[in-house]
């Protein structure tokens, strides 16, 4: 037992995540520069959403077994309470679900 969880620990090794600035982007692919650059890479979103981060926000870059891929752009912080859910544009758009069961779009209360 100790032998096989001594292998295991030791034989994998974890992946090494890196942050950078987002040089370019747009619906088919990033480009993220850290200490190198992480060019041609895919994202990593939820079932339904998608998006094409900014130049200048802050990108996370995964290694995988076949390339690498942006899981995504590091959080602003934003007046919400645990559970609430943003979603927001660029250009100021932005729809709030809240806990109370109301929906702000734009500013104005459903």
């Amino acid at each position: 037992m100790w032998l096989m969880n001594y292998i295991t620990k030791n034989s994998i090794t974890a992946p090494n995540a890196v942050k950078g600035g987002i040089k370019n982007s747009s619906s088919s692919s990033i480009a993220v520069v850290s200490s190198g650059e992480h060019k041609s890479l895919k994202s990593c979103l939820p079932y339904g959403i998608a998006s094409v981060p900014p130049t200048g926000e802050c990108a996370v870059v995964l290694p995988l077994d076949d390339g690498e891929i942006s899981v995504g752009v590091i959080a602003q912080s934003k007046s919400l309470e645990e559970g609430e859910l943003m979603l927001f544009s660029k250009g100021g758009a932005s729809i709030v679900l809240k806990n109370n069961g109301k929906v702000i779009i734009n500013g104005r209360e459903f």
